[in-house]
């Protein structure tokens, strides 16, 4: 039960200063669930974004409930969504309030830049984590054709998905598939 109550408490904490939607909330829910909790690894960290990118669903959610039946089952992960959505549910309706009725002001135009500002900063500073953990994952030494591999990789999936206007499910389990067959190969 104490575990139960330590999982709800975290994503309570994630939730009410995760400001900027899903991406800014990666590093928040890196920080609980990796630093702050020991629950997980970067690398496993890592492994999570990619399951919260091929699930539908809102990403913070999905985090939450994949970190929470890591740590404790069933009960985690239901202890975990709950933490996630419960303050953020009572904020959204007070703060839709507020914003109905200063929508436009200097004030509310000011809170809004900053808000912005300090998202970019959030999910800059999780993209850095994640492509160290892509570059270099924990027990192995970087190659030369590790860095290559990763970076065409990377690179294919984004023309795919900027120029060829491909949707990112199949781009995603393309790669996936393609891993599989490269990891056969060696």
């Amino acid at each position: 039960m104490e575990l139960l109550i330590q999982i709800v408490l975290a994503f309570m904490r994630v939730s009410v200063i995760a400001f900027g939607g899903a991406y800014a909330a990666i590093p928040l829910v890196e920080n609980e669930a990796v630093a702050a909790q020991g629950w997980m690894t970067y690398e496993e960290f890592a492994d999570l974004i990619a399951l919260d990118e091929i699930t539908p669903g809102p990403i913070i959610i999905n985090s939450a409930t994949f970190v929470g039946m890591r740590v404790a089952g069933i009960p985690g992960a239901i202890a975990a969504t709950l933490g996630a959505i419960l303050i953020p549910c009572a904020l959204v309706m007070v703060l839709f309030k507020l914003y109905s009725r200063f929508k436009g002001s200097a004030i509310m135009d000011s809170v809004m830049v900053s808000l912005k500002c300090m998202a970019i900063a959030l999910i800059a500073s999780t993209f850095v984590r994640l492509a160290m953990a892509a570059f270099m994952p924990e027990g192995t030494l970087p190659s030369i054709q590790h860095g290559v591999y990763t970076v065409a990789v990377m690179a294919g999936s984004f023309y795919l998905i900027r120029y060829r206007q491909l949707s990112p499910l199949p781009v995603m389990l393309g790669c996936g598939a393609l891993n599989l067959a490269v990891c056969a190969l060696l």
